[in-house]
């Protein structure tokens, strides 16, 4: 996995305030992140229950996203 204070993605372009799996709370930013072929997989770190996620975005071609 890549830090997300990474140079080769810069932080305006991360999803941001995805609601917690578990409480639904919002967070503001992934803790981690890894770029994949066609894909961009994110690790969510809830501060609110200490609940930890995946989420992946899968793209039909660079920069498009058809799901999350």
């Amino acid at each position: 996995m890549i830090a997300v204070r990474s140079r080769y993605l810069q932080s305006e372009n991360l999803p941001r305030e995805n609601p917690c799996a578990q409480c639904g709370k919002p967070i503001a930013m992934p803790e981690w992140f890894e770029k994949g072929p066609h894909r961009m997989a994110y690790l969510w770190n809830c501060q609110a229950c200490g609940y930890r996620f995946e989420a992946v975005a899968f793209f039909d071609s660079p920069g498009e996203a058809i799901a999350a």
